[in-house]
């Protein structure tokens, strides 16, 4: 079509100059024209287009030209959006053009077929309606004529023509035919502008310049980009052509794009690609983590988005970006606000709150996290882990807490590799990146559940973690990059320290957290638990309410701990009853007593553990240590005739099984001094059990119990009235300290015992505890056994005291007789 317009152009012009000649005359050109504006087209001098016309201001124009002249001016739109431009909108500089034929069409647009004659530039708008009229100043063209430079320019403009004519198939063969038929350098160059591949713009600057040696050359340079671009496109073609299914398709298509950019300087990116370098220009972190996201981004930019390897890549980077790295939230270092959400929180624990204290007192003076590791230990239930929630809320930080019992696998801490199918972060970035900031109170619950298998070790793995001096370079497996925990405020929980390697321990400072009396727990469940409670079950403090002797009688009757969780979760028996019996409208007392606490909850569980008056010798009150807290447990010792044989019962651990066999052995090396017949232990058979049979027990602190039962059994003297001890012992009848003091003496309080027997090294264990917890309690220190045996054992026997009786060979009579 091009073609052939471009041939009926230069016809077109040859009849007319021929018409011109004949007649004598020169065709004018009225200096006052009509304008039509077009878009996304340049009209050239000599050059033939169709236009289809459908705006009315146009159609009007072409009708009015069409009976006189057939003359218009036509200028490009600077928006082809436009739909109704005003002077400003169009370009002022323009080409005359002659209407050759004008068609209507069925749908009411009018399709004229315009020639070119003579560039010109509207020197003054003279109106707008009803179609744009302008006075035009016409522009000469120059043209040197047989001038070297201006046929090299000829024949380079017709090389690449038919060089752009065989890169694309698109263009039809006959145009080749109209080139060859061209022999006007100036119709040349008017013909190629019109029919270049390049926007309006460059085609209007062309048009614009009125020496054809600079618009040769323009276009020269315009075609050249054109066949530059065929080229690589023609190149790409043929090394990705092949037979290839649709998959194969669309990466050829995206390998086409790439290269162009490339080609072209401009980069162009997927758009999640392009969102994630953008997110990563605002992150806060250090250079060698950035240099390697954005590699990270390259690296995906190169692989085929249907590759199974494209996902991994982007969850990574994504992985990477959504991290805070050096993202703060301020501390508050409020330390009297943070005393009073402690207490509010936590009854009790004057100790332990007083230790955080400090700690947030250092951090606030220091602005340094590198110290030792805070970590909670003690029974459960005792709020170990609220206190670390509180912790977050006094300095306004956001909290966070990881679950570590039952962990076994060391990927779960450090990550697996990218290389492993499946593979993520572990538990501590996937928290990190949870929790959105890189300083948060961050909670490891139950680091003493920690277990290791073929797996690997996650307490050593812990030990990177919790290391101040090493944390601030944690490399997370998949990560492969250094990441800052220095800033994160670590608080571990435990209830027993036993199973927590020594290393580990090393890097923590342990903050003992001990049971509660019955007072604290009293106080406990009336400020929280029965509160909390009752909005959880959707009652008002209207609704119900306990009494003192209520909450005694749960406290001691139904629940045994050192905590507060099953003391909570009777309350919550007990007012799930109330609940049920609002929601059935049936009559029930708002006030619990004890009576409707025994009614509610059945028969008491637990029996209040009191002091069993000692009538016979053999049996004695000792002190133990639970994890639910302190015990009182009687050592009860009996002989019989047989070989000197020792029996021991009661589910003993080994250490219990020692001290018995300590004790007896201290107690024959010394059986003259503590006026024991030697022969006893030949002939007697001592049996020594510990009720209940079925718990477990074990540890050191028996030892003086089990020698003082034995003593007492041997001697047949009684032991004192409401007497408690604890301690171990050594061959030498050294008294050795022991640990749970707090605990054993809040049992031997609740027991109802006076005296305490304690060895002499326990008194630093005394003065750390409160008073108040001391009151009605005598203590005795002691340093060696005789001390033990002086203070326990009545000088008199007791009132039938047993008879001993050997072969008669060896028949004398005893000193017990």
């Amino acid at each position: 079509m091009v073609g052939e317009f471009a041939g009926e152009g230069d016809l077109i012009q040859l009849i007319t100059d021929d018409e011109e000649e004949n007649s004598g005359q020169k065709e004018v050109f009225s200096d006052e024209i009509p304008i039509l504006s077009v878009r996304n087209t340049v009209l050239f001098p000599g050059v033939v287009i169709p236009i289809t016309v459908g705006r009315q201001r146009s159609i009007r124009l072409v009708k009015k030209a069409q009976k006189g002249d057939k003359m218009i001016g036509v200028c490009a739109q600077v928006n082809p959006q436009n739909d109704d431009p005003s002077w400003e909108d169009i370009y002022h500089v323009g080409t005359v053009a002659k209407i050759i034929k004008m068609i209507v069409l069925p749908d009411g647009n009018t399709t004229i077929i315009i020639q070119g004659k003579k560039r010109f530039q509207i020197t003054d708008p003279i109106s707008e309606d009803p179609y744009f009229v302008a006075k035009v100043e016409y522009l000469e063209e120059t043209f040197p004529k047989n001038n070297r430079k201006i046929k090299a320019l000829e024949e380079s403009l017709k090389d690449a023509a038919a060089k752009i004519l065989h890169l694309n198939p698109e263009i039809p063969r006959e145009a080749q035919v109209a080139l060859d038929n061209i022999d006007s350098t100036p119709f040349l160059t008017h013909f190629l502008s019109s029919n270049i591949n390049a926007p309006v713009e460059a085609k209007q600057k062309l048009l614009e310049i009125n020496d054809g040696i600079e618009r040769a050359t323009l276009l020269l340079e315009f075609m050249m980009k054109d066949i530059q671009m065929l080229e690589l496109k023609s190149e790409i073609q043929k090394k990705v052509h092949t037979d290839i299914d649709q998959q194969q398709r669309d990466y050829f298509l995206r390998q086409q794009m790439k290269v162009l950019q490339t080609e072209l300087g401009e980069e162009g990116p997927e758009k999640e690609v392009e969102e994630l370098r953008a997110k990563g220009m605002k992150k806060k972190w250090p250079a060698e983590v950035a240099k390697h996201f954005n590699k990270e981004l390259d690296k995906i930019l190169r692989i085929n988005p249907s590759a199974a390897e494209y996902p991994i890549a982007l969850n990574y980077a994504e992985t990477l970006v959504e991290l805070p790295w050096n993202e703060l939230t301020v501390d508050n270092f409020d330390l009297k606000r943070a005393k009073t959400i402690l207490d509010k929180d936590h009854h009790g624990l004057e100790k332990v709150k007083e230790r955080i204290i400090e700690y947030l007192a250092v951090l606030k003076l220091k602005n340094d996290l590198k110290g030792p590791i805070l970590c909670l230990y003690g029974p459960p239930g005792v709020g170990k882990t609220s206190l670390g929630k509180s912790i977050a809320k006094a300095l306004g930080r956001k909290y966070v807490r990881m679950s570590l019992g039952g962990v076994h696998d060391e990927a779960e801490i450090r990550g697996h590799r990218k290389t492993y199918v499946g593979a993520m972060p572990g538990k501590i970035i996937q928290n990190m990146k949870k929790i959105k900031t890189s300083n948060p109170v961050y909670v490891l619950d139950e680091i003493d559940k920690l277990s290791s298998d073929f797996r690997g070790d996650p307490s050593s793995a812990f030990l990177e973690v919790l290391d101040p001096e090493q944390n601030s370079t944690f490399v997370d497996n998949y990560l492969e990059v250094e990441y800052d925990l220095s800033k994160v405020l670590f608080i571990a929980t435990a209830n027993s320290l036993d199973s927590i390697q020594p290393a580990l321990r090393d890097r923590m400072e342990i903050i003992e957290v001990t049971g509660y009396t019955m007072e604290e727990k009293l106080e406990i469940a009336k400020k929280h638990l029965v509160p909390k409670q009752r909005k959880e079950h959707g009652l008002k403090a209207k609704d119900v309410s306990f009494d003192r002797a209520a909450l005694v009688k749960i406290i001691e009757h139904y629940t045994r701990e050192s905590g507060v969780r099953s003391l909570e979760r009777a309350i919550g028996k007990v007012i799930r009853n109330v609940a049920k019996s609002i929601a059935m409208e049936e009559e029930y007392s708002k006030k619990i007593t004890a009576q409707t606490v025994r009614k509610i909850l059945g028969g008491e569980i637990f029996d209040k553990e009191i002091y069993q008056d000692n009538s016979v010798a053999g049996v004695v009150t000792g002190l133990a240590w639970t994890s639910v807290g302190g015990e009182i447990l009687f050592i009860e010792t009996s002989l019989s005739r047989g070989k000197g044989k020792l029996t021991l019962s009661g589910q003993l651990g080994d250490v219990m099984k020692e001290s018995a066999m300590t004790a007896l052995s201290y107690l024959k090396s010394k059986a003259d001094e503590l006026e024991i017949d030697y022969r006893i232990f030949d002939h007697y058979d001592l049996h020594v059990h510990v009720p209940a049979g079925a718990v477990p027990k074990d540890g050191p602190s028996a030892g003086i119990t089990m020698l003082t039962a034995m003593a007492s059994l041997f001697t047949q003297r009684k032991v004192k009235a409401k007497v408690a001890m604890t301690g171990e012992i050594t061959l030498r009848g050294k008294v050795m300290p022991v640990g749970g003091i707090k605990e054993k003496i809040l049992a031997a309080k609740r027991a109802g015992l006076k005296e305490i027997i304690l060895c002499e090294k326990n008194k630093r264990d005394i003065e750390e505890i409160d008073e108040e917890y001391l009151k009605g309690v005598n203590f005795h220190f002691v340093d060696k056994v005789e001390e033990v045996l002086d203070f326990a054992l009545l000088k008199t026997k007791v009132d039938k005291p047993m008879l001993f009786s050997f072969p008669k060979s060896e028949q004398i009579q005893t000193n017990m007789n």
